[in-house]
């Protein structure tokens, strides 16, 4: 199997509404620009495009398809898509360079999630017998989840806070960033309820918005970047749908997917976490210590653009190899109510 490294990564500015677009298509066009020009590619040298975004979010039929309208009729494609955060569409691509079938690959993922009411949209992935018919929306959800951890000792309302403090913090030096700014965690503690115990500090704000990556195989990278992120670990793994049927204060297949990926060692993380205890969560199942510098990005918590926010993820942490600012590091996405799908990254600026 050929070694892949991330060559490249560009995102849309992560706002609270875009205006005009339905499709993704003008968000989408920007960010292939960038990226296609800062690697020095052209559309011909792409061997494969991999997509991840929701029908059920654009409230369309075959968005994804309105959306290869960015991509252009000529020259003719190999294209797929998944219906999920573009982390898992990046999972394809990888998967089909290490088959040998192409050696680049360009990933995408998109939403606008202000097209809808995102709150009852998400219920749609709940069991659809006897939980989505009462329409408990993701807030609700991340909230019982927040409670039972602080219930157990594991984090508290002030702790969560100060989660949300260091990733605006954080995001004042990120220009894509939604939220950013310098915020005191006792003002933040003052603020209401939105779904006890989580406040909107707590929430990632609704976010329009698109991320984009490049790989490439070994040989071809080292063409297209001068440190290429390659990636020494990829795993993925899935929970029950049922949330009487987990605890869901750990979350056991980012445990088994960090295990699977080699999480040891990395200096910086990126993790997905719509919500300030799900980033505490996160960081004690993967074992990551206090040395470890978490989503200097600011995270999904200061942006959080639906099946795009994952996959930046990974174009984030790549970002610090290419530019030399880590050595090792990991990225995280996730999918389904209350951390149900996780998938864990992990890249390093030598080889495996």
């Amino acid at each position: 199997m050929r070694d892949i490294a991330v060559v490249g990564f560009a995102q849309a500015p992560n706002v609270r509404e875009t205006t005009g677009t339905t499709n993704g298509v003008e968000m989408l066009i920007p960010v292939f620009q960038e990226l296609l020009a800062a690697t020095e590619l052209s559309k011909q040298d792409i061997g494969f495009w991999c997509s991840g975004s929701s029908d059920y979010l654009a409230g369309r039929a075959f968005s994804f398809v309105s959306a290869v309208d960015a991509i252009g009729a000529f020259p003719p494609i190999t294209e797929s898509h998944v219906e999920m955060d573009g982390a898992w569409a990046l999972y394809e691509a990888w998967v089909k360079i290490r088959t040998g079938e192409v050696d680049t690959a360009l990933v995408y993922g998109f939403g606008k999630s202000s097209a809808g009411e995102l709150r009852r949209v998400l219920a749609l992935q709940l069991d659809p017998y006897l939980v989505a018919p009462l329409w408990p929306d993701s807030l609700a959800i991340a909230g019982m989840q927040a409670r039972l951890g602080i219930e157990a000792g594991l984090w508290t309302e002030h702790d969560m806070a100060a989660v949300a403090a260091r990733s605006r913090a954080d995001a004042t030096g990120n220009p894509a960033a939604q939220l950013r700014g310098r915020v005191d965690v006792a003002e933040l503690l003052d603020q209401p309820y939105l779904a006890d115990p989580l406040r909107a500090h707590d929430c990632a704000p609704i976010t329009d918005g698109a991320a984009a990556v490049v790989l490439a195989a070994a040989g071809r990278a080292e063409e297209i970047a001068e440190r290429p992120a390659w990636i020494t670990g990829f795993a993925h793994r899935i929970e029950s749908a049922s949330l009487g049927a987990r605890d869901l204060t750990t979350s056991a297949s980012t445990v088994a997917a960090a295990k699977a990926a080699g999480a040891d060692g990395v200096e910086l993380a990126e993790l997905h976490a719509p919500f300030t205890h799900q980033e505490i969560l996160l960081r004690q199942a993967i074992g990551l210590g206090e040395e470890v510098r978490i989503n200097p990005s600011g995270g999904a918590l200061c942006g959080n653009p639906m099946f795009a926010a994952g996959l930046a993820r990974i174009g984030e942490s790549a970002t610090a190899i290419l530019t030399g600012a880590a050595g090792r590091v990991l990225a995280h996405a996730t999918s389904g109510p209350a951390l149900q799908q996780n998938l864990v990254c992990v890249l390093d600026g030598s080889k495996a």
